[in-house]
């Protein structure tokens, strides 16, 4: 298992990109978040078997349909100690 912080790029704020995000996500029982980021790129912070990498990255790339994702950039997390409790949206 490994903890990955992807940025996503492109039309991806107020286009409830972050709720459609989630909810696919909790479906397939992905643990982490997904928060907004000041600069208008979406982050999303996950801890998934690499098995599950693919499907994560499509759902990601797909997004909502209002949504229109120009980037993916995706690096892994070496100090994540965080303990996640199913995937949630953040707000800060």
């Amino acid at each position: 298992m490994e903890s990955y912080r992807i940025i996503i790029s492109g039309k991806v704020q107020h286009v409830y990109y972050r709720k459609f995000v989630s909810q696919a996500l909790m479906r397939l029982g992905i643990q982490g978040y997904i928060k907004n980021l000041p600069n208008g790129t979406v982050e999303v912070v996950t801890t998934i078997y690499e098995d599950d990498f693919d499907t994560v990255l499509e759902i990601l790339k797909r997004g909502s349909p209002l949504s229109e994702v120009s980037d993916i950039i995706t690096e892994v997390c070496e100090n994540d100690d965080l303990v996640y409790d199913g995937f949630e949206i953040r707000y800060t």
